[in-house]
């Protein structure tokens, strides 16, 4: 079992807020190393299920995201109501047909945000430990989704989540865009697997225009400055003074694809009424732009990372300003070093196994 896989087994992940599936039949799909996961608005229930239908292993959804009754194109077998409804069930006289069921996930809410689980180790609120309270805060100032963004980040997943944890490379690789911030070094702040990154404006100019903006939102969570929080092992929300929030997510790909399932969610705050809706709308449809920028920056120079040059091992030179980073690796050695003792062995990939042995090997002689 490799790491990816025990990691997208056993962990809760962030999937969307409330609002995004309100509507029955609102459906939302990821990609991942266990396949494709659907989260699925069930008359009210929200259900997650692996997008196979249980009679030939037809895809059930091939969006990523819409409304649509979760209906089997190739023969019409239907999930309604936490049942299957089977066309002509009378020709199924040689087996038991009521027997027949989706493949359903765990389904777990913190707040107003949906988390979603194939085998939990332990229950979410003992995952997200203290941060559940900010996680609970953030979602319920978040009024609406404001942007929706997909696609591959051509490197191996721990590395696409180690340049979002750390912030020694906003100068050079976001030199337009999060640099103009002037980010202060901040505090770091560590909750079990989970960590948090909290830096003032040094912008004085800017943090004032932010400000100013406050009077506009209805909102009773807030951190006057840019927050950065991880949730182990696959997600990132950040925000710039609580106005609205990124909510990102980096899956593992395919069992041996050294590519990240990349997504990246912006949601815009509670609004203080219909009028401040109107005169935020052009901050926020900046705040979109800057926000596919900033990706599509990281995505380029995680490009340029090798694809078999992840280690969980401890960071050869570690800046200041990585620490997140070893602390990410200490996590994942944990988890391999819990999995042996339970004797089930974890890899951390096809491609880097041997090369993780070979580092033990020689540590040890």
């Amino acid at each position: 079992m490799t790491l990816d896989e025990t990691l997208f087994e056993r962990y809760w992940h962030l999937a969307c807020h409330r609002r995004e599936l309100s509507t029955d039949g609102d459906f939302i799909k990821f990609e991942s190393v266990a396949g494709e996961v659907v989260l699925f608005n069930d008359s009210g229930e929200l259900v997650a299920f692996d997008n196979r239908c249980p009679h030939r292993g037809a895809r059930l959804y091939t969006a990523s995201h819409g409304n649509r009754t979760a209906t089997c194109g190739y023969h019409g077998w239907t999930y309604r109501n936490g049942a299957i409804i089977v066309p002509e069930k009378e020709r199924f006289k040689s087996c038991d047909i009521d027997r027949a069921s989706f493949n359903t996930f765990e389904v777990e809410w913190c707040g107003d945000f949906v988390f979603f689980s194939l085998k939990p180790q332990m229950g979410l609120y003992e995952q997200l430990g203290e941060t559940a309270e900010i996680v609970e805060n953030i979602s319920f100032n978040v009024d609406r989704r404001l942007d929706l963004n997909r696609y591959d980040y051509e490197c191996y997943w721990p590395l696409a989540v180690e340049n979002a944890l750390e912030p020694y490379h906003i100068s050079a690789v976001h030199a337009e865009t999060l640099a103009t911030l002037k980010l202060r070094d901040g505090e770091n702040v560590f909750d079990g697997a989970n960590s948090i990154w909290y830096a003032p404006l040094g912008n004085a100019r800017l943090a004032n225009q932010l400000l100013r903006l406050r009077k506009l939102f209805n909102i009773d969570y807030q951190y006057e400055g840019y927050m950065s929080l991880y949730l182990f092992p696959f997600t990132m929300i950040s925000s710039t003074y609580g106005y609205s929030y990124s909510l990102q997510n980096f899956f593992p790909a395919t069992h041996g694809e050294s590519r990240t399932r990349f997504s990246s969610r912006l949601y815009a705050a509670n609004t203080a009424n219909d009028n401040a809706s109107r005169v935020l709308n052009s901050f926020f449809e900046a705040t979109v732009r800057m926000n596919r920028q900033v990706f599509d920056e990281d995505h380029e120079v995680c490009k340029l990372l090798p694809k078999t040059g992840w280690l969980p091992t401890a960071l050869q030179f570690p800046a200041d300003a990585e620490v997140k980073i070893d602390h990410f690796r200490q996590t994942c050695r944990d988890v391999i070093a819990d999995a042996d003792a339970g004797a089930r062995p974890v890899h951390t990939s096809i491609d880097s196994q041997h090369h993780f042995q070979h580092e033990k090997d020689h540590c040890i002689g």
